[in-house]
């Protein structure tokens, strides 16, 4: 399958969304970012890379990171991990206090902000450094010793973080934060500013493509099993409360960042990830969503 020539395609094909999304505005240094920018990166199972555009402009992970953190809580601890956090679509914002006092400070799933805060306070207990152990994972899954958190996207994150500075502290009430709420806090905004470009992120997500072992450095990540769960997870809550929908229009695992990235994989076959900083009403790339719906139209490959 000519893989290029389907990326020149839906490069065409999408234009037209171009100005007719939003660039996130609600954290400032996000605000700056050129809203016309696209890219996209696809690797084969077998290694072979193909990439359109901005394809190696670094942006910000945001909630894609949710993914790799809990990566790494799953593989620390495993099942307990849903002691602590649920495994459904919320229905809700991904930044919504509304269902965590019904279900009494346990977030509906780990990709929503109140999730990705409890998966960020099990790794604050598990490592003396976490952020430190987080960027380390992600260089070394994406080859790349130049990925870096942004500190200007995390100071402004912090500075202007006070809906998730409730939701920690909401939750420590309820005693599923163990830790200095300031110390979560501060692994969350880091890890939503890491910033690479869409070949990073397929290298980074490849893993996941191959059931959980890393084939670039020859480690297992995770158990077939665990990849499985995760992968789930991504399809049934990776693009918030959109996910049903990209479920039915793409058909791949997936999981976005309000900095217009997307990483998704089909397990097997390839990863793919696409970066369009302009957003619909759910916080989603417009353009991304339209780029991997015409892939799996065009390609007819999907997970169903």
């Amino acid at each position: 399958m000519d893989f290029k020539e389907i990326l020149n395609e839906i490069a065409e094909e999408t234009k037209e969304l171009e100005g007719k999304g939003k660039v996130a505005n609600y954290i400032p240094a996000l605000a700056q970012v050129s809203g016309n920018q696209f890219g996209m990166a696809l690797l084969a199972a077998d290694g072979e890379l193909f990439e359109w555009g901005d394809s190696q402009t670094n942006f910000s992970m945001q909630s894609i990171s949710k993914v790799l953190t809990l990566t790494i809580a799953f593989r620390e601890i495993g099942s307990e991990v849903w002691e602590r956090v649920g495994r459904e679509p919320s229905g809700n914002p991904f930044n919504s206090l509304i269902q965590l006092e019904k279900e009494r400070g346990i977030p509906r799933n780990p990709f929503i902000n109140a999730g990705a805060l409890v998966i960020s306070d099990i790794l604050c207990s598990r490592f003396p450094n976490p952020k430190e152990v987080l960027l380390d994972f992600v260089q070394k899954r994406a080859q790349n010793t130049n990925i870096q958190y942004d500190k200007i996207v995390a100071q402004s994150e912090k500075e202007h973080g006070y809906l998730n500075s409730a939701l920690v502290n909401y939750m420590k009430s309820f005693g599923n934060i163990t830790n200095n709420p300031e110390e979560v806090l501060d692994l969350y905004f880091n890890q939503c500013s890491l910033s690479m470009n869409c070949v990073d992120l397929v290298k980074t997500f490849s893993f996941i493509t191959h059931r959980g072992f890393d084939s670039n450095n020859k480690e297992r990540i995770l158990s077939r099993s665990r990849s499985k769960r995760l992968n789930a997870l991504m399809l049934t809550c990776g693009m918030y409360d959109e996910s049903g929908d990209f479920a039915f229009r793409v058909g791949m695992p997936g999981k976005s960042g309000v900095g217009g990235g997307i990483a998704a994989t089909i397990p097997g076959k390839l990863t793919m990830a696409v970066w369009s900083p302009e957003l619909n009403s759910f916080g989603n790339s417009l353009r991304g969503i339209k780029a991997m719906e015409l892939f799996t139209t065009k390609t007819g490959m999907s997970i169903f």
